[in-house]
């Protein structure tokens, strides 16, 4: 049987605060650009594994302060998107990119499905099970819990600017980031934009908030609006007011006319 993880390497995702007060339950799935060390560096060089496509730049440190400001669990992917993206369903080919924006990944061209297998059941399915039972359990203490995904974007994809600061995603359920995008000028923050539902982006928020009727939604930043600390404390600052506010309102039972 083929391992990708081995012993002594972190466990796919990290939690941080598990018991926090928050009604938030926060999810960083691209945190990070670790390889593990049976994959080396899939046959990129170092420099490639610094850019976007190996992990959202600037979107874990500024989950974790978010987290702290919050008082949130957060739940990080120790692993870089590149080795399994935990934003994708199994059987996608985005699970396991052969190409990422312009760049080839020679070590995830001809994978077989014994190779596929392994990382799913090694980083995908360990990362889904304790983010469910994160849930589960607040679950069982009727506990308001409303779903963040935390994620940053290039400034230019393939030739193309992006002029947006923030966008905030969802797919059915838009109660969280119609609210969120009023705190925010109309030019510098839109719904369903970089991406939207028709690039595949929700997948974890569909097959974790959306069938527990949870609230939630994704945040995507412009990258080097987060590339240091200085920006990653700001925009959680920017963000922590809005959020509480929202989870105050949405807490609110609907008035029937």
């Amino acid at each position: 049987m083929i391992r990708i993880i081995q012993d002594g390497e972190p466990h796919p995702a990290e939690v941080i605060n598990a018991g926090g007060s928050s009604p938030y339950v926060l999810v960083c799935e691209h945190a990070s650009n670790r390889m593990p060390l049976s994959l080396g560096t899939l046959g990129l060089p170092d420099a490639d594994l610094q850019r976007h496509i190996a992990w959202d730049i600037g979107a874990e440190g500024t989950a974790r302060i978010l987290s702290r400001l919050l008082d949130a669990p957060l739940v990080l992917q120790r692993y870089s998107r590149l080795v399994y993206d935990c934003n994708r369903p199994p059987e996608s080919d985005g699970a396991y990119p052969d190409v990422s924006e312009v760049f080839d990944i020679p070590g995830n061209r001809n994978l077989t499905p014994s190779a596929r297998l392994a990382r799913t059941r090694e980083i995908a399915r360990p990362f889904h099970a304790t983010l469910e039972g994160l849930l589960d359990q607040r679950a069982v203490e009727r506990r308001q819990t409303l779903v963040v995904s935390l994620h940053s974007f290039t400034s230019v994809y393939k030739g193309k600017t992006r002029d947006l600061d923030v966008g905030f995603l969802f797919d059915r359920d838009a109660a969280l980031a119609n609210f969120l995008i009023k705190v925010f000028p109309p030019d510098k923050a839109r719904l369903n934009e970089p991406y939207g539902p028709k690039d595949g982006v929700l997948h974890l928020l569909n097959l974790h908030a959306a069938p527990r009727g949870l609230h939630h939604v994704m945040i995507e930043i412009r990258n080097d609006l987060i590339s240091d600390h200085a920006g990653q404390n700001a925009w959680a600052n920017y963000l922590v007011v809005p959020l509480a506010q929202a989870a105050v309102k949405l807490a609110q039972p609907k008035v029937r006319n």
